[in-house]
């Protein structure tokens, strides 16, 4: 197995996974960024053959201080380094968890050599999910969802023949939301938020950027995005519904009335368990849900006013072509101003819609299409931004 991400949270909940069943699974490769801290303790705690830095200063750095600590861990660097651990023939199963447009060329590496995808990079649908979902039907990929509302709905559809999963009988999809940390906020109040006060997640621990969006509710318009990827489901049959307990992960609602829900702890070694198992189950280390302690569930409905960047994605997913990773360029630029402190809470939907009616919209037919419009729309938030911050 590779796990690309293994530094961010969702790849140190896999790494724990996968050390419950030793016998079961191998580690063939990991990844980072920059962290070469958390990289060189993961090598020799897990003793991966190979690990690769996108930096290549920082996969010096961690290659000089493996081979003085005597592991046999190879570091590899770039762009080049992730697609060869996930190409390599020896894999069978990658863990797609790199934050970020990053993330896209090696995920779609991976479904294009035929190997279980676990898919926790939302980019991979969001910027290319047509490219994406047909090179898994055309090279012979499995692709199981990570996160945890995608993960839910997988659980909660029928099976058919050979135990394929799919959609007969269902009605529409219930796309469950926490509602983030501004959920009872003001919107003058949401105005004066901090990038600390978004990161504070009431249910989730996660990375600031996604902890941003989150508490935009992009988070969830990206999720939605994916949905329609993932299921084959027009945005039109998918509902956001916001519930601040996050212990129902999402609901499959049928023809005949009735509703799946997948209940859990908010742990994300849940969806990853399930995912490295199935179609059988293993031990994931997460607590198991008391429903009496619990005690309540509830649910509201989004307010998209307060909220518009759950609005702006299903109107990118209805616009089609880029679109939709114009949407997920333009909201990465904002999220990072947000956090450096040069963009306000409330205008980073403001600066992707902007960014949106600007933008020029293609067909997606080709990756290279898809990085022009990706580019395109991260220059034009740039200078959208400038001018903000020169007026």
């Amino acid at each position: 197995m590779t796990v690309l991400g293994s530094s961010g949270s969702i790849g140190v909940s896999t790494l724990d996974v996968l050390a419950r069943h030793p016998a079961q699974f191998e580690l063939f490769a990991i990844s980072g960024n920059r962290s070469v801290d958390t990289l060189f303790e993961q090598c020799q705690q897990h003793r991966p053959r190979y690990a690769v830095m996108a930096d290549p200063d920082c996969a010096d750095t961690l290659a000089s201080r493996l081979v003085a600590a005597g592991s046999e861990t190879a570091v590899l660097a770039g762009p080049e380094g992730l697609v060869e651990i996930v190409e390599h023939p020896e894999v069978d199963v990658v863990m797609a968890a790199i934050v970020g447009a990053t993330g896209l060329e090696p995920t779609l590496a991976a479904a294009r050599s035929g190997k279980t995808v676990l898919l926790a990079n939302k980019e991979a649908l969001v910027m290319a999910g047509h490219l994406f979902m047909a090179a898994v039907v055309e090279n012979g990929a499995r692709l199981l969802p990570i996160d945890s509302e995608h993960n839910a709905i997988f659980q909660c559809l029928p099976t058919g023949n050979g135990g394929q999963v799919g959609t007969a009988g269902v009605s529409r999809i219930l796309l469950t939301a926490s509602g983030g940390p501004f959920r009872e906020w003001s919107a003058e109040q949401m105005a004066a938020a901090t990038p600390d006060q978004a990161c504070a997640h009431p249910n989730w621990s996660m990375g600031r950027k996604i902890s941003v969006d989150s508490a935009t509710l992009m988070n969830k318009g990206l999720e939605l995005v994916e949905a329609c990827w993932l299921f084959d489901l027009p945005a039109d049959r998918i509902d956001v519904v916001v519930h601040p307990q996050s212990i129902i992960h999402s609901m499959v609602q049928y023809v005949d009335g009735s509703v799946l829900a997948q209940l859990g702890n908010p742990d994300m070694r849940t969806p990853i368990a399930h995912a490295l198992g199935w179609p059988e189950r293993i031990g994931s280390g997460v607590a198991e849900l008391d429903i009496i302690e619990v005690a309540r569930l509830d649910f509201e409905r989004p307010d998209v006013g307060r909220f518009p960047c759950l609005e702006l994605a299903r109107q990118a997913v209805r616009q089609g072509g880029t679109s939709m990773a114009q949407l997920n360029a333009a909201n990465e630029i904002a999220v990072a101003a947000f956090l450096d402190l040069r963009l306000g809470f409330t205008q980073i939907p403001e600066l992707i819609e902007d960014v949106l009616s600007r933008a020029d919209v293609a067909e997606p037919t080709s990756l290279d299409v898809v990085k022009q419009a990706d580019l395109q729309a991260r220059e034009l938030a740039r200078e959208l931004l400038a001018g903000r911050q020169a007026g």
